[in-house]
């Protein structure tokens, strides 16, 4: 029997919806506590209303709540709504309490400083008991009532494993005996090419009709449970399923290169690991993103005189667009197109695709000044803008190179875990690639990276980057 599929997006807007009420209160509360408290310093208001009504607290009451949805979203706890710890709850909650309590008091309490400690201290701890309290007792509710409707069964995790084999059929079994919070419905099995698949059975398909069987029956995850593990087999599934933007697990007893760098999420369920996401904390990768918009921004606007000298010097000394634009692929295999400023003549690439090399006569003077400088990836920064990239991680390539990457390095697929970045641990450790045998070697950086993913490990790169750039040393 089908279950009720769980709603991601509608848990999300109701832990958004309750921490904005909650958040609210909290400092509705704290107000009404702050007037108290320091009424005796006459404050300039006669009684709590007139403070609680004056427009400088109706703006802070709807100003702070919102503020504090944005610490919350950068903590990362709407990332994925289902499968929290008590504990990660906790923990969470807790500093972003903490967090959002220094930028309230340092943005709009450092002016009630009364000269007395005892009472700055009073309206601390209060501030951050009331913006810890309220919106965790909000989540608590949530949340204990999403795990009682799990273990009503009422609420199913659909999933498709990849394989057909008696091994697959025992992973379905257990998934469906499952004694874990999490339910599962299972509603297909998907044939894996080289092993011999049961053909009794009406649920199965080929990887060629997954992707429509996905979307029909509304899959939430996908279970590699083929006959045999070896990482060849496992990462030529990988590379055929990252593009469906579905999280894919494996049985973490099957640790090999491909698995052991992956860390297990979902503590409610049964424990498998999910290949499709990077090692980096949910709070990582948001405060990775916010970077990555900022930071776009303010290049965009600050370098945009750059920008335009650039361009009027690639129109005055070759023929032909200022931008170069091509399709490469990006997270999760899905494509997308690139720009640069143009480097190279116009058709440069008259049989086919070709990789360019140090001395290449298709690239132009001022192409050969700006690669020196990296200054031709500079329009990339309107990919990180729109979501494409990032500013630091793999370098994203053409299809045609990457079909030619994984006949020889099949772990390529790996790479697709993450958006493709403007620079990389790759490119500042061994530079442009002039052929398939470089471009693997150069991959095995962006596998490195992936293994150690991190805030400090991108500021690092960062910092290899720009002395890059001023040393001149990006051919």
């Amino acid at each position: 029997m089908k279950g009720k599929r769980i709603s991601v997006n509608a848990q999300r807007i109701r832990y958004l919806v309750s921490d904005l009420i909650m958040g609210a209160i909290a400092f509705w509360i704290f107000n009404i506590v702050r007037y108290f408290l320091l009424d005796e310093y006459d404050q300039g208001y006669s009684y709590l209303w007139a403070f609680l009504g004056s427009t400088k607290l109706i703006i802070e009451q709807c100003l702070v709540p919102v503020g504090m949805l944005g610490i919350f979203w950068l903590s990362g706890y709407y990332n994925k709504p289902y499968g929290k710890s008590r504990l990660q709850e906790f923990n969470t909650t807790f500093f972003s309490a903490l967090i959002n309590t220094v930028i309230i008091y340092l943005i709009l309490l450092i002016n009630d400083q009364t000269g007395h400690r005892i009472i700055n201290y009073e309206l601390i701890i209060i501030l951050f008991g009331l913006l810890f309290l309220l919106p965790y007792m909000g989540r608590l509710i949530l949340t204990g009532f999403s795990i009682s409707r799990f273990r009503k069964s009422n609420w199913k995790i659909n999933v498709l494993i990849a394989g057909n084999t008696t091994v697959s059929r025992k992973v379905a079994k257990k998934l469906e005996n499952s004694t874990s919070r999490v339910r599962y419905n299972i509603v297909g099995f998907v044939d894996i090419p080289g092993e011999k698949s049961l053909t009794d059975r009406n649920d199965s398909l080929q990887l060629e009709g997954v992707a429509d069987y996905c979307k029909e029956f509304g899959v939430d995850q996908i279970i590699l449970a083929p006959k045999n593990y070896d990482d060849k087999k496992v990462l030529t599934l990988l590379s055929y399923l990252f593009p469906l933007d579905i999280p894919i697990k494996i049985s973490p007893d099957t640790f090999s290169f491909v698995t052991s760098a992956v860390k297990m999420r979902d503590i409610y369920a049964e424990p498998f690991i999910d290949l499709a996401s990077p090692t980096m904390s949910e709070c990582s990768l948001n405060i990775k993103r916010a970077f990555d918009v900022f930071a776009s921004s303010l290049v965009l606007l600050i370098l945009s005189p750059l920008y335009l000298t650039l361009s009027l010097i690639i129109k005055s000394t070759s023929k032909g667009p200022v931008f170069y634009s091509q399709e490469r692929i990006g997270r999760h295999q899905k494509p997308f197109t690139i720009y640069k400023f143009r480097t190279m003549i116009v058709d440069s690439e008259p049989e086919g695709p070709r990789l360019s090399a140090t001395n290449d006569p298709r690239i132009t003077k001022a192409g050969h000044w700006m690669r020196k400088y990296r200054l031709d990836e500079l329009p990339q920064f309107w990919n990180v803008l729109k979501g494409e990239m990032s500013i630091v991680g793999p370098r994203p390539e053409r299809e045609y190179y990457i079909n030619e990457i994984v006949k020889k390095a099949p772990y390529y697929a790996l790479v697709c875990q993450v958006r493709p970045g403007i620079t990389s641990w790759g490119m500042v450790k061994y530079g442009y690639a002039s052929s398939v045998g470089q471009m693997v070697e150069r991959t095995r950086y962006d596998l490195i990276y992936l293994a150690n993913m991190s805030l400090s490990v991108d500021c690092k790169i960062l910092i290899y980057t720009v002395k890059t750039i001023f040393t001149g040393k990006g051919v």
